[in-house]
C-alpha cells in the first residue's frame, strides 16, 4: 500500500466513524461559496484563526456541488456524511459558528437551491476577483496540473465550444465544465442572481478580493460582524496562502480580448451590487 493510499484508507475509516455521532454535530452557520481563484483559501484560513469559528475537517467538502471527481456525487450521500465533516455542538459555546468553503459552489447552478434546502438561514460570503486576472490565473492553474494543452488565448477562444456539450446536457460535474470554464466563472452576477433567488440580500457578503489583501484586517472585521462573532479580534498572519504562478508572458492582445469581454459583464455587476471594482 502506497502512503497516498495509506493516508485515503485512514480518512475514510476517520470518516466512517465521525458519522455514527453526525445528529450530534453542527451544521454551517456560514459557507464561502467562492469564486475559485479569488482568495478563498486565505480568506478561509484568517477565519479560521477565529476563536468563535470552527472550521470543517477539511476545507473543500463539495457537498452541495457533488464534488471533483467525476463518477462520483457527495451530494447523493446525504446529511449525515455532510454533518460528519464539523464539530461536535458541545465543543461549541453559545455565539460559536461553524463553517465551510468551496469555491466551486458558486459556480454551479444547482448549488443555491440545495443549500437553501437544508440551511435556509445560513449566511454566504463570495471574493470577486477582477475576472481578466482571474481567468489567466485559472489558465495556469489547469496548464500546471497537466489538464490544459491549448495556448492561453485559443483556449478562451475555444471556451463556448468545449463546454456547448456539458451546458447543453447541464452536466456540471463534467471535467471540460469544471476545468475549462475560464471566462464563465467570471460572470458573477447571474451566479449571484442564483444565490439571490433563494437568500435575502442581507444573508449574502459580497467582497472584492482586492479589498481583502489591501486592507486585511478591515475587511476580516466586515467579515466577523456578517456572521457575527467578536470583530475586534485580529487574525495573527492575513499572509497570502494558493497563490499560483504565472511561469509564462502574457500577451497583451489577452488582455485586451478579455477585458473587452468582460466589460459588458461587469457593469451588469455594478448594477447588481450598487458598488464598482477598480477592474
Amino acid at each position: 500500500m502506497t502512503r497516498q493510499q495509506a493516508k485515503t484508507t485512514a480518512r475514510r475509516i476517520i470518516q466512517q466513524c465521525r458519522q455514527t455521532s453526525w445528529r450530534l454535530r453542527s451544521l454551517p452557520d456560514f459557507i464561502i461559496i467562492g469564486a475559485q481563484k479569488s482568495g478563498t483559501t486565505s480568506l478561509y484560513s484568517c477565519l479560521g484563526q477565529h476563536p468563535q469559528i470552527f472550521p470543517p475537517d477539511r476545507k473543500e467538502i463539495h457537498y452541495f456541488d457533488g464534488g471533483r471527481h467525476p463518477g462520483t456525487d457527495n451530494y447523493e450521500k446525504g446529511e449525515k456524511w455532510y454533518r460528519a465533516h464539523f464539530p461536535l455542538r458541545m465543543s461549541m459555546s453559545d455565539g460559536d459558528r461553524a463553517f465551510e468553503a468551496s469555491p466551486l459552489y458558486m459556480f454551479n447552478p444547482l448549488v443555491p437551491e440545495r443549500i437553501f434546502n437544508l440551511l435556509p438561514r445560513a449566511r454566504l460570503i463570495a471574493i470577486l476577483r477582477n475576472p481578466t486576472e482571474r481567468a489567466i490565473s485559472h489558465y495556469f492553474h489547469e496548464k500546471r496540473k497537466g489538464r490544459e494543452s491549448l495556448p492561453i488565448m485559443e483556449a478562451m477562444l475555444q471556451e463556448e465550444q468545449r463546454l456547448a456539450s456539458a451546458i447543453a446536457c447541464k452536466d456540471y460535474g463534467s471535467t471540460d465544465f469544471r476545468h475549462f470554464s475560464y471566462k464563465l466563472r467570471g460572470m458573477y452576477r447571474q451566479q449571484l442572481e442564483g444565490f439571490f433567488r433563494y437568500f435575502s440580500r442581507q444573508q449574502v457578503l459580497v467582497l472584492g478580493s482586492d479589498e481583502f489583501f489591501g486592507k486585511p484586517d478591515e475587511t476580516l472585521e466586515k467579515v466577523f460582524e456578517f456572521v457575527g462573532v467578536d470583530a475586534g479580534f485580529r487574525a495573527a498572519t492575513t499572509r497570502l496562502r494558493n497563490v499560483g504562478t504565472n511561469k509564462s508572458e502574457i500577451s497583451p492582445d489577452v488582455y485586451d480580448y478579455l477585458n473587452d469581454y468582460f466589460l459588458p459583464h461587469n457593469e451588469a455587476l455594478y448594477e447588481l451590487l450598487g458598488e464598482r471594482y477598480e477592474w
